[in-house]
């Protein structure tokens, strides 16, 4: 009979994080989840997906059904009709639903302590006085690109307060097109920051995906 100890569970926990690869996406707004599916399949290596804001729309069971029978962790966000946040498990199972603005909460999954951002609640309400604690990740979907320079550099300054608060990296999307109510601009974005508040990678108008792995910081641009 096989018997794993308590330092071997964590071990091998460990292990899982230090081999995770994190997908980041800037996909076009769509009404199907098209550009997902296709990330998912072209990208049988990766163990989490981050998608924008609102991308999965009212697509829950589809998006659930990619993650089941990919198995793929997806992290983004739907409507219902108002934004929320998800996050999806390999097995299908919704893991977190949260409304936008109602309090953050803190998920496990694949030993990762995932906390979550929606959007302008990077400057809103943050991680909503969350006491400091063991988070691995924070995912910071974003609907749209930002809509001046100013506003660029106010979020990513908060993403890297946040980065240094928690001692977690910070990941943060949008999507490649589509602007802020009736601004005429619009930067896509999409940023990683390590524990200590140093840039990964920052990117501004450059809608390519990149895949970060967990351990290493070694970022790959597709």
């Amino acid at each position: 009979m096989n018997t794993t100890t308590l330092s071997e569970s964590r071990g091998n926990s460990q292990n899982r994080r230090d081999e995770m690869k994190i997908l980041i996406a800037q996909p076009q707004l769509e009404k199907e989840l098209k550009q997902l599916e296709h990330e998912i399949k072209n990208h049988r290596d990766v163990d989490i997906i981050i998608y924008p804001e609102g991308y999965i729309n009212h697509n829950i069971e589809l998006a659930r059904e990619l993650a089941r029978n990919y198995s793929k962790i997806i992290v983004s966000g739907h409507k219902l009709p108002k934004d929320r946040a998800i996050i999806i498990s390999r097995e299908g199972e919704l893991l977190l639903d949260r409304a936008k603005y109602d309090k953050s909460t803190l998920v496990e999954v694949d030993s990762l302590v995932i906390g979550m951002m929606l959007c302008d609640e990077i400057v809103i309400q943050g991680m909503s006085g969350l006491e400091p604690t063991k988070i691995d990740l924070i995912v910071h979907p974003i609907g749209v690109g930002m809509f001046s320079e100013e506003q660029f550099d106010e979020w990513t300054s908060e993403a890297r307060k946040y980065a240094i608060e928690y001692k977690t990296m910070v990941i943060g999307t949008s999507h490649a097109d589509g602007s802020f109510g009736d601004s005429d601009i619009s930067i896509p974005i999409a940023y990683c920051i390590d524990k200590d508040g140093k840039d990964i990678f920052i990117s501004k108008n450059d809608t390519r995906t990149r895949i970060v792995n967990y351990e290493t910081r070694h970022v790959k641009t597709i």
